[in-house]
């Protein structure tokens, strides 16, 4: 059984989703993929995870990196898990390209190349968007593209983190836009 709750950001509406193990989804009201997992039958209940989830969220909002982790469940394949690891390790104000995450899951599964396009599916399937922070992922030129939140919210989270934004762009065609 899935549980939902309810967040207003500065940014707009979260919907958060956890069962008892841990959070399985977050993402903003409208979003690319919204409550793309969701159990149809699902029931709104407040539980320990959403508060601590909650309290990670206002704090990030607050312009602070968090210094504590919100317990999470995954619940995509292999790949999409191993790929939403790897956003986990992005480092709070950084950021890395397709090709690098691609390159890390090559290593991971000892392979000599990954598609970054497959790695870039993974990422914009992901269902817990802000806390495993997708919006950290840019194109290898510097292009923003591919959030599911939209670019807008894309911008807003990395300069929230204090990014330097002078090396991106806004491509005139994309994924997310």
């Amino acid at each position: 059984m899935q549980y939902i709750s309810h967040y207003h950001s500065p940014l707009g509406d979260i919907l958060l989703a956890a069962d008892t193990i841990g959070l399985t989804g977050l993402w903003f009201e409208g979003q690319k993929y919204f409550a793309l997992h969701l159990d149809k039958k699902h029931e709104e209940r407040e539980l320990p995870v959403f508060e601590q989830a909650k309290c990670w969220l206002q704090t990030y909002f607050s312009g602070k990196e968090p210094d504590f982790t919100v317990p999470l469940h995954f619940t995509g394949t292999d790949f999409q898990n191993q790929v939403w690891e790897i956003l986990r390790s992005i480092p709070y104000g950084n950021t890395i390209t397709y090709g690098q995450a691609a390159k890390q899951i090559a290593v991971k599964r000892g392979l000599p190349h990954m598609s970054a396009q497959a790695v870039g599916s993974a990422i914009g399937h992901n269902p817990m968007s802000v806390i495993v922070p997708c919006h950290r992922v840019v194109g290898t030129n510097g292009s923003l593209t591919g959030y599911a939140g939209g670019i807008d919210k894309k911008i807003k989270l990395l300069e929230l983190e204090n990014v330097d934004m002078k090396n991106f762009f806004i491509p005139r065609k994309g994924t997310a836009l």
